[in-house]
C-alpha cells in the first residue's frame, strides 16, 4: 500500500517526545561527560539532576532545548521516514518483512539519520554539558541557531563532522534496537498467548506500552557505549580523537564507564519510544482522516469539471 502520510511526519512526533523526555536527556549527557575524580564515587542521577537545579534552577534541565528539536527534525525525520519508506517496498513484493529484512532496514536508515542529524547532535551536547564545565570552557551558544552559525564560522566543515563516526554507529544501533526490536516485540506479542495473565495482546495502547518499555530497554543496553564516546569526543573543547579519549577512559575509569547514564538513558527512553509511537501513530491516523476527505472532495470536483468541459464542446 503507497504510504498516505508525509515523509516528515516522524519528525514532529520525535519533537513532540523529545519535549517531554529533554530533562532526562539533559541529564544523562551531564553524567556521560562530567570528569570522573581519582577514587570519588561517580554521582548518581539523581545527584546531578539537584545539583543542576540547585545551581543554575529547574531552567537548566531544558538547556539546549532547541538543538533537541533541530535534532529531531533532521535525525529522527530521516531515520523513521526512511525506514517506513523501506518497510513499504519491501511489503510491495506481496511478502511480509522479515525480522532480517526489518533489521536491516533500520540500520540503513540509522545512518542515514545519523549523518543528517550529525551537526544538530554536536550542538546539542555541547548546549546540555555545558553547565557542568569550567566556565573558560563553555561554548555559550545562546540557541542552536546561534551555535550553527558559531560551529561554521570556528570550526568549519570539521565541526559539523565532529564525532560522525561514533555518531553514525550509535544511530544504526539506537534505530535498529529500537525501532527495529520494537516491530519484531510489537509482532511477537501479538502472535502469542500470554500464560501468566491468560490472554492475548492485541494491538492497542497496552501493547504499545510493552513492546516499548521492551524495545526502549534493549536499545538503551545496546546504545550505551557508542551514546557515552559520542558525548564525549562531541563534547571535547580540545579537538580530541576517539582512540585516545577511549584509552584514557579505559584507563582511568575502567570498562564501566561504557554504560555511564544508563539509568536516565533508559529512564527517558522508555518513555520516550512510548511516547514517539503513540503521537506518531496518532498523527498518520490524523492525517489520514483529514487529508483523504479533501482528497475525495478534490478528486469529485476535477471529475465533475472534466464532465462539464467535455459536454460544452
Amino acid at each position: 500500500m503507497p504510504h498516505d502520510y508525509p515523509f516528515w511526519l516522524g519528525g514532529v512526533a520525535a519533537s513532540m517526545a523529545a519535549s517531554c523526555t529533554h530533562p532526562l536527556d539533559v541529564t544523562k549527557v551531564r553524567m556521560q561527560t562530567l570528569a570522573s575524580l581519582e577514587g570519588a564515587k561517580p554521582p548518581s542521577t539523581f545527584s546531578v539532576i539537584r545539583s543542576s537545579v540547585k545551581a543554575t534552577g529547574v531552567r537548566s534541565l531544558y538547556a539546549g532545548l532547541t538543538a533537541s528539536l533541530m535534532r529531531q527534525m533532521s535525525y529522527s525525520l530521516v531515520r523513521l521516514g526512511s525506514y517506513e519508506r523501506m518497510k513499504e517496498y519491501v511489503s510491495a513484493r506481496g511478502t511480509k518483512p522479515g525480522t532480517l529484512e526489518l533489521l536491516f532496514a533500520a540500520s540503513v536508515a540509522g545512518g542515514l539519520g545519523g549523518v543528517a542529524g550529525n551537526p544538530a547532535d554536536v550542538l546539542l551536547v555541547r548546549m546540555t554539558s555545558d553547565s557542568v564545565r569550567p566556565p573558560e570552557k563553555r561554548y555559550n551558544y545562546s540557541n542552536a541557531f546561534s551555535g550553527l552559525v558559531s560551529l561554521v564560522k570556528e570550526e568549519g566543515l570539521k565541526g559539523l563532522t565532529r564525532g560522525l563516526g561514533t555518531n553514525t554507529a550509535r544511530a544504526i544501533l539506537m534505530n535498529a534496537s529500537q525501532v527495529g526490536s520494537y516491530d519484531f516485540f510489537k509482532t511477537q506479542l501479538l502472535s502469542r498467548h500470554i500464560p501468566i495473565i491468560d490472554t492475548t495482546l492485541k494491538d492497542n495502547l497496552l501493547l504499545h506500552v510493552i513492546a516499548s518499555t521492551l524495545a526502549g530497554t534493549f536499545a538503551t543496553t545496546v546504545c550505551s557505549p557508542a551514546d557515552v564516546l559520542r558525548s564525549r569526543v562531541m563534547a571535547c573543547t580540545d579537538g580530541g580523537k576517539l582512540m585516545p579519549i577511549l584509552a584514557k577512559s579505559f584507563r582511568e575509569e575502567g570498562a564501566s564507564f561504557l554504560f555511564k547514564g544508563w539509568t536516565p538513558a533508559f529512564v527517558r527512553l522508555a518513555p520516550n519510544t512510548v511516547l514517539l509511537f503513540v503521537f506518531y501513530e496518532q498523527l498518520k491516523t490524523a492525517w489520514r482522516t483529514t487529508f483523504k476527505e479533501e482528497t475525495h472532495t478534490e478528486a469529485r470536483r476535477l471529475k465533475r469539471t472534466l464532465l462539464e468541459r467535455f459536454w460544452s464542446t
